[in-house]
């Protein structure tokens, strides 16, 4: 696997419009993100306009008239398959992955479905309501409490063993019948890996910041929530690995353009040693503290670069 990105394409769009904000419960970091993807876009030689999604956006968009769109949309909406049936309805190209593969990436439950055949080490878990997860223990603790179609850790509790106040965390944490993911904890190290089109990227490990438990939202995207470490200090064969399971997960979904995957690896004293891959973002953040533009810096290209190769890579049927 190469190193380096090639050159850029040169601007072949000029009108695009940048799809933002949303109804998602990550509305705050889609706003940002299309901000700062807008301006990028602005500093390549793109007319863009600034859209903040709502339910009208079909109307809007006939208005407006873009030649592409760049969806910077996180979370429900934006990256579970919705919005791109709209673009695919309207025969509008758009960025990152299709219907299909933002709906299966979004269902935690489903996309492990897909990738634990392909080759890619899951975690084992189940799906049970946030009421009966509070009565009794879907698993043995430590485990991890998620919603199953939810993205950037919204949601998310590490239930230890001896916690006392477990059932009350659960029940505070939404409706009883919300739907959750109870997921086997895998101590050790964060890690993450890019694809750009068929290009896997370095890996970084990420470091919460101290008294954050894990790589939660704040830990995200607070400046200083987390340290990151490019490339990632961990052994030659684990580095690989990640590379080649993020290939096969961004494959094996059916993803498009750019997606990030997620790891954990215990290395801790006593530990298994796995790797396992928790979720792929097939909608990455693109903020000033987000991982995909610092893998992409890295690999040779600046923001403005990223950003363009995005939109020129857009189409509709992805």
């Amino acid at each position: 696997m190469t190193n380096k990105l090639p050159p850029a394409p040169p601007r072949t769009f000029g009108h695009v419009a940048v799809l933002m904000g949303g109804l998602s419960a990550e509305r705050s970091v889609s706003l940002r993100s299309g901000d700062a993807v807008a301006a990028a876009l602005e500093g390549e030689g793109y007319r863009v306009t600034r859209i903040d999604v709502g339910r009208d956006i079909a109307k809007r968009l006939d208005e407006i008239r873009p030649e592409v769109c760049f969806n910077a949309l996180h979370g429900r909406f934006g990256e579970d398959g919705l919005i791109q049936g709209i673009l695919e309805t309207m025969d509008i190209p758009y960025t990152h992955s299709g219907v299909l593969a933002s709906a299966l990436a979004m269902h935690k439950e489903k996309a492990k479905a897909i990738m634990k055949p392909a080759g890619v080490p899951v975690a084992e878990a189940k799906l049970v309501s946030r009421a009966e997860a509070a009565e009794a223990h879907a698993l043995p603790p430590p485990y991890v409490v998620k919603p199953v179609d939810e993205g950037s850790s919204v949601g998310v509790l590490i239930v230890r063993a001896g916690t006392n106040d477990w059932a009350k965390l659960i029940r505070d944490g939404g409706p009883d019948d919300q739907i959750v993911m109870i997921e086997r904890f895998i101590p050790g190290r964060e890690l993450t890996c890019a694809v750009i089109g068929d290009f896997a990227t370095e890996v970084i490990e990420i470091v919460p910041q101290q008294g954050l438990p894990f790589y939660d939202f704040e830990a995200k995207y607070a400046p200083g929530g987390s340290r990151h470490e490019l490339p990632a200090d961990i052994l030659p064969n684990v580095y690989q690995l990640i590379r080649k399971y993020t290939l096969a997960a961004h494959a094996s979904l059916g993803c498009r353009g750019v997606s990030r995957a997620d790891f954990r690896w215990d290395d801790t004293a006593g530990g298994t040693g796995e790797l396992i891959c928790l979720e792929v973002n097939t909608q990455p953040g693109m903020t000033g503290t987000s991982l995909v533009p610092e893998l992409a810096a890295y690999a040779g290209w600046s923001f403005g670069e990223l950003a363009r190769w995005i939109v020129e890579d857009a189409s509709c049927s992805r």
